[in-house]
């Protein structure tokens, strides 16, 4: 992907807690900057993350996360914070996210992809995404997400 397929971005400064003794950022730490930014992309695209999705009778849940190393964040660096729903499935969606340092939008410090199901939030079995859900997906992406034929997941 390139940094201009991303609408959705935000900022944020690596914080002295998130570094080790030699001044990077701990790996694990990129998992929550992830989690920001989606939780940040359910604002931007209208829904309320959880209280909207739950009055649709939805919840989403992680399912799979991957995440590639490409070149470390320091204290003190500015962060950009890149996401978007690359496939919209049945009943679930891939998120890719990268990172940047600011002002350098080249080469992405870290790609990664999770991908959540969506969810009866009472018995926490899958079932299809609320089309308003979708359609707001849909609608706020640069780069239409791939979506799978009717019945796959």
């Amino acid at each position: 992907m390139a940094y201009a397929d991303y609408r959705h971005r935000i900022e944020l400064r690596v914080r002295w807690a998130e570094v080790d003794m030699q001044g990077v950022v701990f790996n694990g730490h990129y998992l929550t900057y992830c989690d920001v930014c989606l939780t940040e992309y359910w604002r931007a695209v209208g829904l309320r993350y959880p209280e909207d999705l739950v009055a649709h009778g939805s919840d989403t849940f992680a399912r799979k996360i991957t995440i590639e190393y490409h070149a470390p964040a320091i204290y003190d660096d500015v962060l950009e914070i890149c996401g978007r729903v690359s496939h919209i499935g049945r009943s679930s969606m891939r998120f890719a996210v990268e990172i940047f340092r600011k002002g350098a939008t080249d080469a992405p410090l870290i790609g990664a992809e999770l991908v959540y199901v969506n969810a009866d939030p009472v018995s926490k079995k899958s079932q299809p995404w609320p089309e308003r859900i979708r359609e707001a997906m849909r609608r706020y992406e640069r780069v239409p997400p791939e979506e799978a034929a009717h019945g796959a997941r």
